[in-house]
């Protein structure tokens, strides 16, 4: 059995899916597809193996982007992602659900261009863009340029 196959086997039974469907869609055996599951303790009636599921990732027993298992720390804030890859590629995809804080959003005005613009959370930016900055910096009126 392949790592891609095992993924999709994973991946379809976290969906429902029971054995003898998962089975026929891979091409496997019901019997190799039954033991995969009972090895890593995605066993069971299929409605309930899709709950269990979503109980464990909400509770951050999983990883919230692949769904493998977290080893918790004994201290500090709960992981929700097994990993910095996950916790990226998680946020990338899902960027309408971060909640941004209306006092984080800080108003200045480009001091090269004059344009108003808004940014979040960084205190210290002056320059609306990197092509503004270099022109305030190096490309100076009394430098003749």
């Amino acid at each position: 059995m392949t790592a891609d196959e095992k993924e999709k086997i994973r991946e379809l039974r976290i969906q429902g899916m029971g054995y003898k469907g998962i089975a026929s869609t891979l091409g496997l055996s019901r019997d190799s597809v039954r033991g995969f599951c009972k090895r890593n303790g995605i066993d069971g009636d299929s409605c309930v193996v899709a709950l269990n599921v979503k109980e464990k990732v909400d509770k951050n027993l999983l990883c919230t982007c692949c769904e493998k298992p977290i080893k918790q720390k004994y201290q500090g804030r709960t992981r929700r992602f097994c990993c910095e890859e996950c916790r990226r590629k998680w946020w990338k995809e899902h960027q309408g659900e971060r909640t941004k804080k209306e006092e984080a959003t800080y108003k200045y005005t480009c001091p090269q261009c004059g344009k108003e613009f808004s940014v979040y959370g960084n205190k210290k930016r002056k320059y609306c863009s990197h092509n503004c900055y270099i022109r305030y910096r190096f490309w100076r009126e009394e430098d003749g340029i």
